[in-house]
């Protein structure tokens, strides 16, 4: 069975009054009651979480090879990285790739002109501020 796993990466603000983690961009009531959600509540927040990525990339990166994308992932050890929430597998593995990855299109993601100059952990606080963004202004809403 292919289980939906927590988006957790270990930096949750909630702790701290955070309606929104700065780590996973979940609203802080998912993160309490996640393991108690059915894969297909967990698979609607992660399609969420998907899209907003899906945002924040649009204009910055692209995946251009998925095959590539996944194998990148299970090399740096990137969790759930599948076909099913790609922008999140490609955002993970900028995320955790950032200081060793000096080529992202060898994880198959291809980096446009308007982030082009950026070293990958540039590009990543970059995504990061956007994708925060993207959760914090839908939790208002």
């Amino acid at each position: 069975m292919n289980r939906i796993k927590t988006p957790c990466i270990g930096l949750c603000s909630t702790v701290y009054g955070d309606a929104v983690c700065r780590g996973c961009k979940r609203y802080d009531a998912e993160i309490i009651a996640w393991n108690g959600y059915d894969e297909a509540r967990k698979e609607a927040v992660m399609r969420r979480l998907d899209g907003w990525l899906a945002q924040a990339m649009q204009g910055r990166c692209e995946v251009i090879d998925v095959e590539r994308l996944l194998a990148g992932a299970r090399v740096l050890g990137v969790h759930g990285g599948s076909r099913a929430f790609v922008h999140h597998c490609a955002y993970e593995v900028i995320r955790r790739g950032a200081r060793v990855i000096t080529a992202l299109e060898d994880y198959g993601i291809g980096v446009l002109p308007a982030v082009a100059s950026l070293p990958v952990d540039e590009l990543r606080d970059v995504l990061d501020q956007a994708f925060f963004q993207l959760a914090v202004q839908a939790s208002t809403a």
